[in-house]
């Protein structure tokens, strides 16, 4: 059967840690190196990774495909727009039809059912690029960038601000399976799913939700906020204003621990969620972050083919 990376779940923390060891050394081998030059190895040259765009994408789309190229195979970009997909297609039906002339597939879309329903039909590897339910391949890159930054995942103490999306919930998986605590601070009718925090705390956990976010950032080892106004949601004017107290401004981070990190998936929007005096600081990490979406997407392709 066909390795599928929909959530963190699906590797689960032995390989969670694995693929985060293995994109640590495949990054550190590569320094002072072109960018476009193949890994030594070149370990899925030949393979093929059709990736699918319902959604715009700047990190995600550049990452799998440098990803892809790096570990010396290639990579074709999909709009759903043109492709029959967008033209009434099933989901299924363009799931059999890709693993018979591609290796893999990444999607990128809104709803998660979406990417379950190719996953069942498809004989390849299904990679989440992104649903409206989680973000995995993001959330590899953030815990590659906190260790890099000298920080053990086990025990860390994460605070996350603003709105309970996508994001934050692949955040408190990653928190069950490598066992540290999240303080979520969000106003109310915010919150994540419910479904999250109970998995997160069910394998150990700790789940705080408050709506203050002072005592969610007090003391912290990393502080997380992300975009308050998602691709494609209405009533920005009414979301905003109920984030405003959430923002990651120079006077919440002085709450947190002197030698905390700063994360943002990106984009940003500076003056919402997070001001530029933040955002440039030296305790942000945003473009480690960012780069690291290539290095985390390498060593997830590599497990799904069964090389880690």
């Amino acid at each position: 059967m066909a390795r599928h990376f929909l959530n963190l779940g699906d590797a689960g923390g032995d390989a969670l840690a694995a693929i985060i060891n293995d994109a640590l050394d495949r990054k550190a081998a590569r320094a002072g190196w072109p960018k476009g030059r193949p890994d030594a190895g070149a370990p899925l040259e030949g393979r093929v990774l059709a990736m699918i765009f319902e959604k715009n994408s700047t990190r995600t789309r550049v990452s799998f495909d440098m990803a892809m190229r790096q570990l010396g195979g290639a990579a074709m970009v999909m709009e759903s727009g043109s492709m029959q997909l967008g033209r009434g297609e099933s989901i299924a039906d363009t799931a059999r039809v890709l693993s018979r002339m591609v290796d893999a597939i990444m999607i990128r879309t809104d709803d998660h059912a979406k990417i379950e329903e190719m996953a069942r039909h498809a004989t390849v590897p299904v990679i989440n690029g992104l649903t409206d339910q989680s973000h995995p391949c993001q959330i590899v890159a953030d815990l590659l960038t906190i260790v890099e930054q000298g920080k053990a995942l086990p025990g860390l103490e994460v605070a996350w601000l603003g709105d309970g999306n996508n994001v934050l919930h692949s955040i408190l998986e990653a928190a069950g399976l490598m066992k540290f605590n999240v303080r979520v601070a969000t106003p109310q009718g915010y919150e994540p799913d419910g479904g999250f925090v109970k998995a997160a705390r069910a394998r150990g956990a700790g789940v705080t939700l408050t709506s203050d976010a002072v005592a969610a950032v007090r003391g912290v080892d990393i502080v997380v906020t992300d975009t308050w106004v998602s691709m494609g949601q209405s009533h920005a004017a009414e979301k905003i204003a109920a984030m405003m107290p959430y923002q990651v401004n120079e006077a919440l981070m002085a709450h947190a621990s002197p030698d905390a990190r700063f994360l943002h998936c990106l984009p940003a929007h500076i003056g919402e969620e997070v001001t530029q005096g933040v955002f440039g600081s030296a305790q942000s990490v945003v473009f480690d972050e960012a780069e690291n979406r290539i290095h985390a997407q390498k060593s997830v392709l590599l497990w799904c083919f069964g090389a880690i």
